[in-house]
């Protein structure tokens, strides 16, 4: 492996998870980072594996030691990457998966600027507020959180333009035939072989998904965002 690390960041609901575990299950040698959080476990998460929960003095003692490749204060609480994945992954000569907020993405794009970033959207608005409603029926969420995560993901969506692909999280399987097509076409790149008609298939459909090939397809997708903060203000 050349020791790839991917970033993929999405707003709350987008299906991420989902298209995660898709593309941990059919792509080998890409290891997965668990961040730490000081949050409580929400619903069916088990430490270890939505996170790693710990409480805030000890998250603080984890900063000052310097373990974090990124961290962050989300609606007052901490959330962080430990370092400790990456270097594992090179010892094990893995390429690395990164699944964070776009504001650690932003720190890690300053630190690890060959990272491949990916940004995950659903298909618009109501679209998103349908999939958090169905999920809070079962993590019992109440409906101002779900309010605070729509308002959050159009913040969030604004930074679309930093990474380096964009995925619509429209069709679950296409989806995650998109994001094993990106990652393994960035393996493919950086491994200098020479390519396979089936390669050359997988590099075409990993390039529908790059920022400049699909800003015409985002422009709805932002409209339907932007066209509901407008209704919320004239309220």
């Amino acid at each position: 492996m050349s020791g790839l690390v991917f970033i993929i960041s999405a707003p709350s609901g987008s299906g991420k998870s989902t298209l995660v575990n898709g593309l941990r299950s059919s792509v080998l040698a890409l290891d997965f980072s668990v961040s730490y959080t000081t949050r409580p476990p929400r619903g069916s998460e088990l430490p270890g594996r939505e996170y790693y929960y710990v409480d805030r003095a000890e998250f603080e003692r984890m900063i000052a030691r310097n373990e974090f490749l990124e961290c962050a204060d989300v609606f007052g609480n901490y959330y962080g990457t430990a370092r400790r994945f990456l270097d594992e992954a090179h010892l094990r000569g893995h390429d690395l998966l990164l699944d964070i907020d776009v504001q650690g993405a932003s720190q890690l794009q300053k630190s690890l600027p060959d990272a491949v970033s990916i940004f995950i959207l659903p298909p618009d608005r109501d679209e998103l507020e349908r999939r958090l409603r169905r999920r809070s029926e079962a993590e019992n969420v109440e409906n101002a959180i779900i309010e605070r995560r729509l308002r959050t993901a159009a913040k969030e969506i604004e930074n679309y333009s930093k990474y380096n692909y964009i995925l619509v999280n429209d069709r679950l399987e296409e989806s995650i035939d998109a994001l094993k097509a990106i990652v393994l076409s960035e393996r493919l790149k950086h491994s200098g072989a020479p390519l396979s008609e089936r390669d050359k298939d997988l590099l075409a459909n990993a390039e529908k998904c790059l920022l400049p090939n699909v800003k015409e397809r985002l422009q709805p997708i932002l409209a339907s965002f932007a066209a509901s903060a407008s209704q919320a203000v004239t309220e």
